[in-house]
């Protein structure tokens, strides 16, 4: 399924009515476009799986993880749709010698991040995705997010930053690993 741009387009000029504006005005008479091309952007990770992308790996003797850290998002919140942006560290432990090219572990953040979605499940998605398909001894999934929510309405707290932690497996289970591999992204 695509994004249906007229709906979309519809819907936006509405709200600029709603909200007293002219969806006529010279500024925003092509703003209800502009913003449907920039959902389906925005929104493209609804019609992508990203578990596609690690079907290809190589066999290495490797018994040690493997963090990819610093991997910059940015995604939308369902709650308000507003954007929420930071980094994604994530470290996982190949099993049975399968290791992924490098460059796969940010293809499945942006596709996760590609959604209406929850800091917290986005984590869970992205380890979940890289567990299944790799069979991997464990990953684990650090996630540092300002939220836009918390800084244009509510609370009004610029500089907030969210973090959080999902972990399955040997990051889960082995305290040291898991805070060895905090140290890490902590610099």
């Amino acid at each position: 399924m695509s994004v249906d741009k007229n709906k979309i387009e519809e819907a936006v000029k509405m709200i600029l009515e709603a909200i007293g504006e002219n969806p006529s005005r010279e500024g925003l008479i092509d703003t209800p476009a502009r913003v449907a091309r920039m959902y389906e952007e925005v929104f493209s990770g609804l019609h992508d799986d990203p578990k596609k992308h690690l079907q290809v790996y190589f066999s290495e003797e490797y018994d040690q993880y493997v963090l990819v850290q610093d991997i910059v998002f940015h995604s939308m919140c369902e709650h308000h749709l507003l954007p929420f942006f930071g980094r994604v560290h994530v470290a996982y432990y190949p099993e049975n010698d399968a290791v992924v090219g490098l460059s796969k572990i940010p293809r499945v953040v942006d596709i996760v991040s590609k959604r209406p979605q929850l800091q917290e499940r986005m984590g869970k998605q992205i380890g979940d995705a890289i567990v299944e398909t790799l069979q991997s001894k464990g990953v684990m999934v650090v996630i540092e997010a300002e939220h836009m929510c918390m800084v244009m309405r509510g609370i009004k707290k610029p500089g907030a930053i969210t973090k959080t932690i999902y972990s399955t497996g040997v990051f889960k289970e082995e305290i040291a690993l898991r805070q060895e591999v905090l140290n890490l992204i902590k610099g």
